[in-house]
């Protein structure tokens, strides 16, 4: 399994020396010395895993470089943990309020740091892996739905092509008919009684049903469906069956 990526940003060279050395035998470590570095890291990318963030930095400070981070949707859900000597609740709210994870306080303590940054790397983890399923079964549905599509619409042309092997005249006339049906469902779409039931995906339903309103005709004997000229009435009563 290849190593987690940390961002580690702060001021003071000997906190990122310290972190560095503390975190590297687990983690691959990249520093920034400032806001600005940062921000500029991650435009680069690859997008770390965790982010260790100072507050207190030189030009802009650590909650507005994890504001800015916010505002970004490709780097949003990067979790970021404020590494921090200001230890009153007000901090650590508005730090919450902004979005960071968790907090490490300065001087750091070698145990804290690393379980810390443990939990929250399986944090990740665990949510990239729901977000992967979750995007997988929906491209799944998607999948199954145009195949389940395709089905369907080989199954109405099979049936429609069994209709037109009963009776020569009934191409044509499925084809007309199919054409009628568009035109019709399309103008009732535009009356107010009918927009609400007739969307686009029923004009749609309806148009790739419609060349199966001749299909009893497969039912039909040949003797009448195929006799020349015009049909007794014991024919006819058989023939008006076909719907």
């Amino acid at each position: 399994m290849d190593k987690a990526q940390i961002l580690a940003v702060d001021d003071e060279p000997i906190h990122l020396s310290v972190l560095s050395r503390l975190l590297s035998p687990a983690y691959t470590v990249q520093v920034a010395k400032s806001g600005e570095e940062a921000l500029a890291a991650l435009d680069r990318g690859p997008l770390p895993d965790l982010v260790l963030l100072d507050i207190l930095l030189p030009g802009i400070d650590g909650y507005e470089t994890l504001e800015r981070l916010r505002t970004d949707p490709r780097r949003r859900d990067v979790p970021v943990i404020f590494v921090t000597a200001l230890g009153s609740d007000t901090d650590e709210e508005k730090g919450f309020r902004l979005g960071a994870v968790d907090y490490i306080n300065k001087p750091f303590r070698p145990a804290i740091v690393l379980e810390r940054v443990r939990v929250h790397l399986e944090l990740k983890r665990s949510r990239d892996l729901l977000r992967n399923q979750n995007d997988w079964l929906e491209a799944e549905v998607a999948r199954r739905f145009e195949e389940n599509q395709l089905i369907q619409d080989v199954t109405l042309s099979a049936i429609t092509q069994l209709a037109e092997t009963r009776d020569t005249e009934t191409a044509n006339h499925i084809v007309r008919t199919s054409n009628y049906v568009e035109i019709l469902a399309k103008g009732l779409r535009r009356l107010p009684a009918y927009a609400d039931e007739l969307d686009a995906a029923a004009v749609a339903r309806i148009v790739k049903a419609s060349p199966l309103h001749d299909i009893g005709k497969v039912g039909i004997p040949d003797s009448i469906l195929l006799k020349p000229g015009k049909l007794a009435p014991a024919e006819f009563e058989i023939m008006k069956t076909h719907a």
